[in-house]
């Protein structure tokens, strides 16, 4: 009998802290959800490639014996990666952004975490922690690069990368595997590709906005279409590749009947270096860079940039990067497009 006192003293005392996630009475205030930390006014952080990004995290008051904790939520894996544990006196550095980030510390209260140089990886989502043992909470905020997606194959045809291998390629081009949310995102702006290709979360994907037979049949809605994960190593698909423009860069044309060699030393003489695919797509995206001639990448392929579509450019009726694929390097009929960094 006494032992079904006590369990039942013990569900009283517990019962209301589980309900009330259910059961708020109507009308009662809800408890603040945070204590020391201050909300954001904007949870995201717009930011270019190459510019200083401050995250905010300001607290409300010091807690005795805190510490703040800055992470990063890794799509591919779902894991947090440290990026800094501060006690507000000392603070130490963790992982591969440790040399571009430091607090920016404005006031005893400041937590906010600023990031230099900002890098394509550096887009996603940031958790600002306090922790103060039991009541820790924690803010989080999302890191946002204005940017493009492009489906990329290499010169042996379709379907040729493993998972690792679609990664290798976006980072070769100046880019990175797209996220479902920038795969998502570039399809609403208009990406229609036939061709399933891997994103960052490893899984697979391809963008529909016209429905067809060759694309999953006329009675499919348009929309991303998806393949689910597959296995990393064995499966085979195409890449969907993540650029953003560079702070102080240019891409430009020079014009002439150049072989692949040829084109590379042109840019070469100039200062600069032949274009990557992802350079020419960021230039296209974000100077309008518009030229009906097609030029030598990087890669190899031959390609050129269309912001106002028009018939004696391609015929096609949306702005896009044309190819004309990967013909033989000895071919002296393109010109070629030149990158200069900042």
């Amino acid at each position: 009998m006494h032992r079904l006192l006590l369990l039942g003293c013990f569900w009283l005392l517990t019962a209301p802290r589980v309900s009330s996630i259910f059961q708020r009475p109507t009308g009662s205030p809800a408890p603040p959800r945070l204590q020391y930390l201050l909300e954001p006014l904007h949870s995201t952080v717009h930011t270019q490639r190459g510019a200083t990004a401050t995250l905010p995290c300001v607290l409300r008051a010091l807690p005795r014996n805190y510490r703040v904790k800055w992470s990063k939520v890794e799509p591919a894996n779902y894991r947090e990666s440290i990026i800094i544990i501060t006690n507000g006196l000392y603070h130490k550095n963790y992982g591969p952004l440790s040399p571009r980030v430091r607090l920016r510390h404005s006031h005893r209260y400041d937590a906010s975490l600023t990031i230099t140089d900002v890098a394509l990886e550096d887009e996603g989502r940031y958790r600002c922690q306090l922790v103060n043992g039991l009541d820790d909470e924690s803010v989080s905020l999302t890191l946002h690069l204005e940017g493009v997606v492009f489906p990329y194959q290499p010169s042996n045809g379709r379907y040729k990368f493993n998972y690792h291998e679609a990664k290798r390629a976006c980072e070769q081009q100046d880019s990175r595997l797209a996220t479902y949310q920038q795969l998502y995102k570039a399809w609403t702006e208009g990406l229609d590709w036939c061709n399933a290709g891997w994103i960052l979360e490893g899984t697979v994907h391809y963008p529909i906005i016209n429905s067809r037979e060759p694309c999953g049949g006329r009675l499919l809605l348009p929309g991303v279409r998806t393949y689910g994960a597959k296995d990393k190593q064995k499966d085979r698909f195409d890449a969907f590749c993540f650029t953003s423009a560079l702070q102080g860069s240019q891409v430009y044309f020079i014009r002439g009947h150049l072989n692949f060699k040829e084109a590379g030393q042109a840019c070469r003489n100039h200062g600069a270096a032949i274009a990557k695919v992802g350079q020419l797509y960021s230039a296209w995206k974000f100077s309008q860079l518009d030229r009906c001639d097609g030029g030598w990448l990087a890669d190899g392929s031959v390609r050129y940039p269309i912001t106002t579509p028009r018939q004696r450019c391609g015929g096609l009726p949306d702005p896009g990067v044309r190819s004309f694929g990967f013909p033989s390097k000895e071919m002296r009929t393109y010109g070629t497009y030149c990158f200069v960094g900042k």
